[in-house]
């Protein structure tokens, strides 16, 4: 009875069913599993790289407070806004010569840049003024740029000017996105977890989730120019669905109050009712003002660099390199610059936040000096890395200021606020980028001044600062 048991589908009479399926592995059955063989190869680095994300987002206490579906939204998002961005820089830049295209990024330019400069400044204080809908916020700039996805895709396809409104829409949901973030994460840290730790682990995410849409936004593109606008609808919609599995405790606006960016020491003091239960005079303080302006510095070299390498690559592409390869380059060099600083200040954990602000600065300029007297191609590469590297670290510094410096109700809006800042001086770098003349020397130069224009005025007070132990603090009044 034992012999009697045959495994049904591998043996039978004269072992006919197992030369039916040797028939089928030499045959049409041969192609499927090959074909199942490279799915499987193209799907294990995504699969992978997500499951590796979600495990980091929800370690130490990450999961259980909300942090890791932050971080998991935040790789959403980058991944989305790299389709769109792979997408539009095939439309707007590469499909024609470079004297055309330079005419089409300062179009670009004038009608979603020059708006978003007069929007930006609202985006900060309105989002301060609907603190209880803040996942609603998030889910609403998923949502539109989902759809002004699809809108772009059919501007794409058919040529019409509605790519440039469209195009302004995606940039504003996206930097309120930003703005909200900076204002929810606060609320997410887990036990013992310091802010600095926390903006690392989102960072990287984005950075993780960005490193592997990029390569399959590339690919999207080869097949046609509305499929990665297709890719990034999609998760998008996916980015809307996930905004509201944060925690409800990101809408509770409980001991928060509005903050004023100032720096006049003598009105330091902190949030107060006046007699009508009204909010006093809000601060910030002169430190965290002093690390925002050297920030903005490294933000507007940053918007500076992307659009005027952009031309500056594909004109004079690097030795042996055509001009996409050329771009490539420095922006990985770029981009691991800036995943090595967020690292690097998740390693330090706002140790002497203003010692570090000084000195990264010092070093962006110092490289950017060096590249501009000395051009060549592997001293703009390395500018592109320290600069990003230097961007990473001092956003993670001008964090720790925030949170040591700045009274817990003004905390959140504070944050808000200076995203909001950061972002605008993103802007006016890339305007200046693509107005000068692509010439290495004095476009680096104009990028030395820069960061010189935000390092020299703050340096003494930070150094000041660093020296008090951070004493100047907001005061009760």
């Amino acid at each position: 009875m034992a012999a009697a048991r045959t495994s049904p589908g591998t043996t039978g009479v004269d072992g006919d069913k197992g030369n039916k399926g040797s028939d089928r592995g030499s045959g049409p059955g041969r192609f499927g599993r090959s074909v199942r063989a490279v799915g499987r190869a193209l799907h294990l680095p995504v699969t992978t790289t997500v499951r590796g994300i979600r495990r980091a987002a929800n370690a130490h206490g990450a999961g259980e407070s909300g942090l890791g579906r932050l971080i998991e939204l935040h790789a959403v998002n980058g991944a989305g806004d790299v389709m769109i961005t792979v997408a539009l820089a095939s439309t707007v830049f590469f499909s024609v010569p470079t004297d055309e295209a330079r005419g089409r990024v300062a179009l670009y330019l004038a009608i979603t840049m020059a708006p978003f400069t007069l929007l930006a400044p609202v985006i900060g204080p309105l989002l301060d003024r609907l603190p209880h809908g803040r996942r609603a916020a998030m889910a609403g700039a998923m949502l539109a740029r989902a759809l002004l996805a699809l809108i772009i895709a059919g501007a794409v396809a058919g040529g019409s000017l509605e790519l440039y409104p469209a195009a302004l829409g995606v940039l504003v949901a996206s930097k309120a996105y930003g703005v909200v973030r900076s204002a929810v994460v606060p609320r997410l840290l887990p036990p013992r977890f310091s802010l600095v730790k926390a903006n690392s682990r989102v960072t990287l995410g984005g950075l993780l989730a960005t490193g592997v849409a990029a390569p399959i936004g590339a690919g999207l593109q080869a097949l046609d120019a509305q499929w990665p606008l297709y890719g990034a609808f999609v998760i998008f919609i996916a980015g809307t669905f996930l905004s509201f599995s944060l925690p409800p405790k990101v809408d509770s606006a409980k001991g928060e109050d509005r903050a004023l960016l100032a720096a006049d020491e003598q009105h330091l003091r902190v949030p107060r009712r006046t007699a009508r239960g009204r909010p006093g005079l809000r601060t910030v303080g002169t430190a965290v003002t002093h690390a925002l302006a050297a920030n903005a510095s490294l933000r507007c070299l940053s918007g500076f660099l992307i659009f005027f390498l952009a031309f500056l690559l594909r004109e004079h592409p690097l030795a042996g390199a055509n001009a996409a390869v050329s771009l490539g380059i420095v922006g990985v060099a770029a981009g691991a610059g800036n995943a090595l600083g967020t690292a690097v200040g998740a390693w330090l954990r706002a140790r002497a936040p203003e010692i570090i602000i000084v000195t990264v600065v010092a070093i962006v300029l110092g490289v950017a000096i060096t590249a501009a007297v000395f051009f060549g191609a592997v001293l703009v590469t390395c500018l592109g890395a320290v600069a990003g590297f230097g961007q990473a670290l001092g956003k993670l510094s001008l964090d720790a200021l925030i949170q040591r410096d700045v009274p817990e109700l003004v905390r959140t809006s504070a944050f808000a606020r200076s995203e909001t800042l950061l972002q605008m001086a993103w802007v006016l770098g890339g305007a200046i980028g693509i107005v000068l003349p692509l010439n290495g020397v004095l476009g680096l130069s104009v990028g030395a001044a820069i960061v010189a224009a935000g390092w020299v005025p703050t340096v003494r007070g930070l150094l000041v600062s660093a020296r008090r132990g951070g004493s100047t603090r907001p005061r009760v009044v």
